[in-house]
């Protein structure tokens, strides 16, 4: 399946009415308990994007070593919750003025990462992150790389839903839990009951 701008699609399948955005904000375990939280998002699916490795396991994403970065697809209702709406929040629960890092999570993998699906897509988080820099939000430079869909593959099972089956872990503790109720104090009006 392919889309507007003839880029590979991802295997997950979309609703009518549904849109599909693909983040990378670090760690996925985090990003993905972020979203999952959201009105207006049918699923979030955690995996590996923008490589050149087909098929890559947890492991060898880990090593640094084939371009994709740790990610999730987000499928929203965009009459609940607009691709604005979730830029925002993608923004504001993660540090992207840290090139290919995130907290103690270091490497390419962990870079901050917008893989369009669209133009429209494209133009909105162009304009955003521009709009952004320019209003001095951030102490230094958003560098969220905006590029292109060109791939997509689910992580292994036990990255998926993790934060929901792990919450006691310490990881999810000092880590998530923190984003999360960033969320909530930021965004109440956005997060599900």
């Amino acid at each position: 399946m392919q889309n507007e701008l003839n880029l590979p699609q991802t295997s997950v399948s979309i609703p009518a009415g549904k849109s599909l955005i693909t983040l990378g904000a670090g760690c996925f375990w985090c990003v993905e308990a972020v979203f999952q939280r959201l009105k207006g998002v049918d699923k979030v699916i955690s995996g590996y994007a923008g490589g050149f490795v087909e098929n890559p396991g947890y492991h060898a994403v880990c090593s640094g070593t084939t371009g994709h970065a740790e990610v999730i697809q987000v499928v929203f209702d965009p009459k609940t919750i607009s691709l604005t709406e979730l830029l925002e929040v993608f923004w504001a629960t993660h540090d992207p003025t840290t090139l290919n890092r995130q907290g103690a999570d270091q490497g390419p993998q962990y870079r901050s990462s917008i893989f369009y699906h669209t133009a429209e897509q494209q133009q909105i988080a162009t304009n955003l992150k521009k709009q952004l820099n320019e209003a001095g939000v951030f102490d230094k430079a958003i560098v969220t790389e905006i590029t292109p869909f060109s791939n997509f593959y689910p992580a292994e099972k036990e990255h998926q839903d993790f934060y929901n089956q792990n919450a006691a872990q310490p990881y999810c503790q000092f880590v998530i839990q923190p984003k999360v109720d960033k969320l909530k104090r930021f965004f109440a009006e956005k997060v599900k009951e």
